[in-house]
């Protein structure tokens, strides 16, 4: 649940679907675990209301408010989420999760409050095992993040939910053939996340030097590209700049980053990236490639192997284009988020980087056809020069249509990225989920 715990953009899922369906008038209320590594100082009101016991463990019941959602942590006092971490290895994770999940239904059932709840949303592998165990009266709904992890899981949920759903209706159809999913597909749905824009505002971010609308970009973006190129030692200069912020993992297309820093440095560019490895060789490959980059663009590369949240809002608002490269992306948030600042997508045709970016020269139809307008660059393949084709055609966009990239920028900061749709078509299927 971010802002207080977040792996990726489940975290972000969760919080902004939640605020976006309370907002419909819905009631909505969060329970996952009460892990240490939580900034509890981001958590309003945060109080101990009961202790119950669940086979032989005390669980301790807390309430708080975060990001305006009722929030309950339930934590198991024999230290399973002592550790430090989310997520620590995946057999002892799949363990410690089920346990919880049971101690979570216990709660709802026997403990909680209010009555039980009409519908029990569980998201991905770690919460899959609420869907089979014994709910009481409430339907389920259940969300696949990301199927590469805990399949097992996932076909077992997905047997047992009412409705499912995943994160964009291109990678619903990329994944229906699964053998997790395939044989409950007429349950399964594919609708696209969303990003708050009260959280991602330019006009209203305390990380950025100087607010901005879609009205007011040009001078905003200049500051934030200013500050940014400050920070990370780069020199001014009338020349276009890339940034990439992702976690570094092959899903994520490690080598046609790689290629694009060098691409963009050839044509004239600078390249920065913030992120880092969680596979220690691919942070050692990293690492090399920002020391070659040192040495050879010293002030027009820059690369940040580190979490820094004002550090990622800069480069987006900052960067001219974003590059978003997955092998597969069931989702993506931050292409959207780029937009939502002012910066154009260069991202591979996959996933739900598909569903949002519309590529300037082949997609005018299928935009249209989305009620949607075109608004960045794609391309299909897995090598370089298949990245090559999408970047360099925004580079010398940049380079020779400045009056075109200014309406391009303005274009997409006016799209509209936010949960009102999605949380509609979720409300719809968990009416649904009542209905079977």
């Amino acid at each position: 649940m971010a802002p207080i715990a977040k792996e990726g953009g489940l975290g972000d899922v969760v919080t902004a679907l939640g605020r976006a369906v309370q907002e419909e008038g819905h009631e909505v209320e969060i329970v996952l675990p009460k892990y240490d590594c939580i900034n509890y100082d981001l958590v309003e009101d945060l109080k101990l209301v009961k202790e119950f016991w669940y086979n032989g463990v005390e669980i301790k019941v807390w309430k708080g408010i975060v990001e305006d959602l009722h929030t309950t942590f339930l934590e198991p006092c024999n230290g399973m989420f002592w550790v430090g971490r989310i997520y620590t290895e995946m057999n002892a994770d799949r363990h410690r999760f089920g346990v919880w999940c049971e101690a979570a239904l216990e709660y709802l059932r026997h403990h909680a409050e209010k009555r039980i709840p009409d519908i029990l949303h569980a998201h991905d592998w770690q919460s899959a095992p609420c869907t089979w165990l014994d709910c009481g009266t409430a339907r389920t709904a259940f969300t696949i993040h990301n199927l590469n992890y805990g399949a097992d899981l996932i076909e077992r949920a997905m047997g047992a939910t009412a409705v499912a759903t995943t994160v964009s209706p291109t990678y619903a159809q990329e994944v229906s053939g699964h053998p997790a999913v395939a044989p409950n597909h007429a349950k399964f749905h594919g609708i696209r996340n969303g990003i708050d824009p009260e959280i991602w505002d330019p006009a209203e971010d305390e990380f950025l030097p100087r607010s901005y609308s879609a009205d007011t970009f040009t001078e905003g973006k200049a500051a934030a590209k200013a500050e940014l190129r400050a920070k990370m030692n780069l020199c001014e200069a009338d020349v276009p700049l890339v940034g990439v912020v992702t976690r570094l993992t092959h899903q994520k297309g490690v080598h046609l980053i790689k290629h694009a820093a060098w691409r963009t440095l050839e044509r004239g560019g600078q390249f920065v990236l913030l992120g880092s490895a969680p596979d220690a060789r691919v942070q050692a490959e990293f690492n090399a490639l920002a020391a070659d980059l040192a040495r050879q663009y010293p002030d027009r590369a820059r690369l940040w192997f580190a979490y820094n949240e004002p550090l990622s809002h800069l480069i987006y608002a900052g960067a001219d284009m974003l590059l978003v490269p997955s092998m597969f992306e069931p989702c993506g948030l931050t292409q959207m988020i780029a937009m939502r600042y002012g910066t154009i997508p260069v991202v591979r045709k996959t996933g739900g980087l598909n569903d949002t970016v519309f590529d300037v020269d082949h997609d005018v139809e299928r935009a249209a056809a989305a009620g949607m307008a075109v608004n960045g660059f794609s391309f299909e393949g897995t090598d370089g020069p298949g990245i090559d084709y999408a970047l360099n055609r925004a580079l010398t966009a940049w380079y020779s249509e400045r009056a075109w990239w200014q309406e391009m920028t303005e274009r997409v900061m006016r799209m509209d990225w936010s949960w009102a749709k999605p949380a509609l078509e979720y409300i719809e299927l968990y009416y649904k989920a009542l209905r079977r």
